[in-house]
């Protein structure tokens, strides 16, 4: 009875493994499509919050694709400089009009008429 098992077991075991290496004509694993970067951030506008939090990234064997991760970080990176150089544009254009408004004597006044009184 042992033996019987002992050779049925031998027997599964080699079933499988064929069927898992493809013993057959037909692979029983067949390979997967690579996935790729489906929806990118928008190129003809600036990126806003809910297109960040729809990105999802394409998933590698070992992780995360990383030629889509470095696009997508790039592109985020320069949206990021870009918004940075703007606010630091406006304000100082607004410290400019302060600093203008502070040295008049009559904030009220309009420029030319603050010289004739």
């Amino acid at each position: 009875m042992f033996l019987f098992l002992l050779i049925a077991m031998v027997v599964v075991v080699a079933a499988v493994t064929l069927a898992v290496v493809g013993g057959g004509d037909s692979a029983a694993l067949p390979e997967a499509a690579p996935e790729h970067l489906v929806d990118p951030l928008p190129a003809t506008r600036p990126v806003g919050r809910a297109d960040v939090e729809a990105l999802r990234l394409p998933v590698g064997p070992r992780g995360y694709r990383m030629a889509d991760v470095d696009d997508v970080l790039g592109r985020l990176g320069a949206e990021l400089a870009e918004r940075d150089a703007r606010i630091a544009e406006l304000e100082s254009a607004l410290a400019g009009a302060q600093a203008t408004a502070v040295g008049r004597r009559n904030l009220f006044a309009k420029p030319g008429e603050e010289r004739e009184q």
